[in-house]
């Protein structure tokens, strides 16, 4: 064997001998990432009000799921991929994400007076003669009530908003509001003309291939929507939608939110880097911009919103600094399901941000 094919077969012999390592090193690191989830889990059902957890985590370009509990008592039916939940006030999120793209196309400002895009005159809708901006509406600072006043159909909404008393300055009082994101909602259906729903799908759910992610679901898909619990073991009903979605109503599964996730992690998307400005200072641990919370740091910026319904809760945080996600969902809803699914959510990522999932 002569000189060249030495070295030609040394190259190989290293190459792939640092491949196997690497790959082996990789395969460690997501047994660490699995049993980080297992132990967080396995604590947070010590508490008998949880039934189930499923945990999904976005990181250097990879997911690792796992899925603990059962979804229906004593039937120890464990969650997966493709079980459908509910993700209430994730829901918002997506009205920001469209927002945004909205505010680039220059088909809104957010300086501009909300009644505006509406059909009738609202002179109620302003404070001391300031009027109520998209980007009040986007920061919970419109002054608008946390419930519509009239929620059964959309056409007594509108006439729900004749009601509204604005009793705080515009813009400066953060006051979380269930209503003012379905005025938004409408907004944009009306500068797009389009239906609420389908934007939603053209604009994020398609292209994203969440194909699992829609308002509507057909009576197949039913069978695998989750009813979960309140707090004393009650089976709750599913929500039912009866305005444009801006609020909550949106399903989806785990396999969906991580795909969503991934496409928040897009650094060079404009409509992305538009939908996570901050805005506001809120008188809590976060800022508000398009709907997101975002916690800031010396060392990272986290976006996060909380998702809670009758009989099923969730939390989505995403760490752009760390290449990271989480989303994590359970079927049970009581006083303090959002404070302790967070503990855990937040404890996972501090763990996880330390592991290379490269696999490079």
């Amino acid at each position: 064997m002569n000189k060249t094919s030495l070295l030609i077969l040394l190259v190989a012999s290293l190459f792939f001998g640092c491949e196997a390592k690497n790959k082996k090193q990789y395969a460690n690191n997501v047994s660490t990432v699995e049993s980080i989830l297992e132990e967080n889990a396995s604590a947070l059902l010590k508490d008998k009000r949880f039934h189930s957890l499923s945990v999904g985590i976005y990181k250097d370009g990879k997911t690792i799921t796992k899925h603990f509990g059962e979804l229906e008592i004593g039937k120890g039916n464990l969650p997966n991929d493709t079980t459908i939940y509910e993700i209430a006030s994730v829901t918002k999120t997506f009205l920001g994400t469209l927002t945004a793209k909205a505010v680039l196309e220059q088909k809104i400002n957010l300086n501009d007076d909300i009644r505006s895009y509406l059909e009738q005159p609202y002179p109620n809708l302003e404070f001391n003669g300031k009027a109520i901006t998209i980007q009040d509406v986007l920061t919970h600072t419109s002054g608008f009530p946390n419930f519509p006043i009239k929620g059964d159909t959309k056409q007594n909404f509108f006439e729900g908003l004749k009601e509204i008393k604005i009793e705080d300055e515009i813009g400066t009082v953060y006051a979380y509001s269930n209503t003012a994101p379905e005025v938004m909602a409408f907004i944009l259906e009306k500068v797009y003309g389009k239906p609420y729903e389908m934007l939603v799908k053209e604009y994020i759910v398609a292209p994203n291939e969440m194909k699992r992610t829609k308002f509507d679901l057909s009576e197949f898909e039913k069978k695998s929507l989750v009813q979960g619990y309140n707090g004393e073991n009650e089976l709750m009903p599913n929500f039912e939608r009866n305005l444009w979605g801006g609020t909550v109503g949106l399903h989806s599964t785990m396999a969906d939110m991580l795909k969503y996730i991934a496409y928040h992690l897009e650094d060079a998307n404009e409509i992305i880097k538009e939908s996570h400005k901050d805005f506001l200072e809120t008188p809590y641990d976060f800022n508000i911009g398009y709907y997101w919370n975002i916690i800031k740091t010396k060392d990272e910026v986290v976006y996060r919103h909380h998702g809670g319904i009758f009989g099923m809760q969730n939390w989505l945080m995403i760490y752009p600094k760390q290449n990271m996600g989480i989303s994590i969902f359970t079927n049970c809803s009581f006083d303090e399901t959002g404070e302790l699914l967070e503990e855990v959510a937040t404890n996972i990522c501090a763990e996880v941000a330390k592991i290379d999932l490269s696999d490079k």
